[in-house]
This record gives structure tokens, sequence and C-alpha cells, in this order.
């Protein structure tokens, strides 16, 4: 989480990635993102932010300047509270808005 966007990587799941675009020469697939404006999208990276940051316990919350991330059993949904583009993110799901 920074100034720029959230991103949120998951070691395990369900729930299949879109195909991979042809621009991604990376890893596909492994997580999420939203940013400063539109949409929240599939991650394209050669690193992973596993382990990285702080890890939210069920029901905890962090905010940084315009993002909002709560982590519940349902999994970690983060925000952009400006224009309410997001994700929800877990092993059975990548939901993006």
């Amino acid at each position: 989480m920074g100034a720029h966007g959230v991103r949120c990587d998951i070691r395990e799941h369900d729930w299949i990635a879109p195909p991979k675009p042809a621009s991604c020469e990376l890893d596909w697939g492994s997580g999420v993102f939203v940013g400063r404006h539109g949409r929240a999208s599939i991650v394209c990276a050669g690193d992973a932010t596993l382990g990285v940051g702080r890890h939210l316990a069920y029901g905890d919350a962090i905010t940084s300047a315009r993002f909002r991330c709560v982590s519940k059993r349902r999994g970690m949904r983060c925000v952009n509270r400006r224009n309410d583009h997001g994700f929800l993110l877990s092993r059975e799901r990548a939901r993006r808005f």
C-alpha cells in the first residue's frame, strides 16, 4: 500500500486468472492491484508482495491516503475511496470493481 495504489498477492487460490495478455512478459495472475485511477487489475510482475508489509488479522483495517483495506474471513477488500474502485481477493475469487 502506497500513494500510487494497493497490491495484494495470494499464494494459493482456486480461481482462474483471465488469459495472460501478450504485453505481460512476467508472472501473471498471482494478485490484484488498484491504483489512483480506474478499476483494479490482475498483476503482471516478476516479484511478489507475499510476506511484505503489515499482516492484517480478520477484522483489522489499514488506511493510507485515498486507499483503505479491510481483512475479513470472506477475503481482503481494498478500495480507492475517491472513486470506489477496488478488489476483493480470497482463495475463492478475485473480484475487481
